[in-house]
């Protein structure tokens, strides 16, 4: 007879990666069954959520918030704009960002749903021993942060890269010269090597 596989046997019982992915498993579905089919997405219902915390944020600001990646966000906040629970408008701040404001169907889907999610949350927190579930909330928030960090310190590098070559001195007449100089020896290089292997 075969012995049965168990987390243990292969490690992942002791894996971050895979507790928190079986986790979030959980926590979903525990969501999905309170919240009920046709209902919003987990995602949707954060978003909608952090739009009604601060009515007329960007979608930058909706990123921090939620920790939804800004494609991914962008795709959602359309999606969202076409069911006609949110509304997009020019920033009168910065009119190269767009804000997004709830509809009143956005108002009423949230408020519809709130009682469900809080329900979800309780059974995923009734999971957790009592004594424990501050620690384990705190926990969590500690590893949101340091997403958080972490993503703004990956598009802070990005945007010292750019300053670094924005600050880079121009090239002067003789580099562009010189650079002309030894492209045209390396075709002509090229062009006698072509000839040489014709004949």
């Amino acid at each position: 007879m075969a012995k049965a596989l168990h987390p243990g046997d292969a490690g992942l019982d002791r894996s971050p990666s895979h507790l928190l992915h079986r986790a979030l498993q959980l926590a979903l579905d525990i969501y999905s069954e309170e919240t009920g089919t046709g209902a919003l997405t987990q995602r949707q219902y954060a978003v909608l959520s952090a739009v009604m915390a601060k009515e007329g944020c960007t979608q930058s600001e909706l990123v921090r918030a939620t920790g939804i990646d800004r494609s991914t966000l962008a795709e959602l906040v359309a999606r969202l704009i076409g069911k006609d629970l949110l509304a997009r408008e020019r920033s009168t701040l910065d009119a190269r960002a767009n804000t997004v404001r709830l509809t009143d169907a956005g108002r009423a889907a949230v408020q519809d749903v709130q009682p469900k999610v809080a329900e979800a949350d309780a059974r995923i927190l009734a999971l957790v021993p009592g004594a424990k579930r501050d620690t384990f909330l705190k926990t969590l928030r500690d590893m949101a942060r340091a997403a958080g960090k972490s993503e703004a310190g990956e598009s802070d590098g990005a945007k010292k890269d750019k300053k670094a070559k924005a600050d880079k001195p121009p090239k002067s007449e003789k580099d562009r010269a010189d650079k002309k100089k030894k492209k045209k020896k390396s075709k002509k290089k090229d062009a006698e090597a072509s000839a040489a292997n014709a004949a």
